[in-house]
């Protein structure tokens, strides 16, 4: 999938030349783990051979975006250490992201080629049982309501499911139909207390509600979900463009199905939000 990335990177030469800046090429291995030093205000380049379909860190403090084969890494504080997840169709990389510390010393990119399996002699035993980070590939497609509703600037479609130890991955694509940027950011997440409809909820697991649906719900509260992570593929959308985003939270125990509302930022012409029963 195409998207336009806003931002043009410009980085200001030094004085002199800085002899141990990183830029290294690592053979991708899902049984190793890159260590990658950082610095404040600059941005550390994961450049791999296919592209990415996913990435995950374990800490907001490093702001991780990626575009076709290229994931950006930068720190926004300090003293912060987090390891970082980047998958591909064929791969999983694993990193360590270190504290921030001096320029000198940091990776500026790291260029990943991906591992050549050799071929196994018949006689060898079966590899190890999958682990829990794997799973995050077995995603679920979220269905989506066939009513006929209002078609809005900016349009927000749930794709895919993922779910492992208990966290939620949601993957979502927004799509800007309108004649000027839009500014995408994390959605709040809320859930609809108590939520009823006239026809039954259970079908409807795994489906993206659409606007006649969501208006024949009766539910007035709504608790606020915390979100674990947020990871965007760009943060601007210009116009009829589309950009993927990946939200990761924790729902509390429930018997009966929960319908999720993701509230988006203002357009300026009104409220993007949109509906997942789970």
């Amino acid at each position: 999938m195409k998207s336009t990335w806003a931002t043009l990177i410009s980085m200001a030469l030094a004085a002199g030349p800085l002899l141990a800046q990183q830029i290294q090429s690592e053979t991708g291995d899902r049984r190793r783990i890159v260590h990658l030093q950082t610095a404040l205000n600059h941005l550390t380049v994961i450049e791999v051979n296919e592209p990415v379909t996913m990435v995950a860190a374990g800490s907001p403090s490093f702001k991780v975006e990626w575009k076709e084969n290229k994931v950006f890494v930068q720190p926004t504080e300090a003293e912060v250490a987090t390891n970082l997840f980047i998958w591909t169709a064929s791969e999983r990389l694993n990193y360590e992201l270190e504290p921030a510390g001096a320029v000198d010393k940091m990776n500026f990119a790291m260029d990943e080629m991906t591992r050549v399996e050799q071929a196994q002699p018949m006689n060898l035993p079966k590899p190890a049982a999958i682990s829990p980070t794997d799973f995050l590939l077995a995603d679920t497609p979220v269905k989506t309501e066939n009513t006929k509703h209002a078609k809005r600037r900016v349009e927000v479609q749930i794709r895919d499911l993922y779910e492992s130890d208990g966290t939620l991955f949601i993957r979502y694509a927004a799509r800007n139909q309108g004649n000027h940027a839009y500014r995408i950011d994390t959605p709040e997440v809320y859930a609809l207390d108590s939520a009823q409809d006239p026809k039954s909820l259970y079908h409807l697991a795994n489906t993206q509600l659409a606007e006649a649906e969501v208006a024949r719900l009766k539910a007035k509260p709504k608790t606020k979900i915390p979100i674990l992570n947020g990871y965007l593929q760009t943060s601007r959308i210009d116009p009829g463009e589309e950009t993927l985003g990946v939200v990761a939270l924790r729902l509390p125990p429930s018997v009966v199905p929960t319908v999720l509302r993701f509230q988006f930022p203002n357009d300026g012409e009104g409220e993007i939000a949109a509906y997942l029963v789970r």
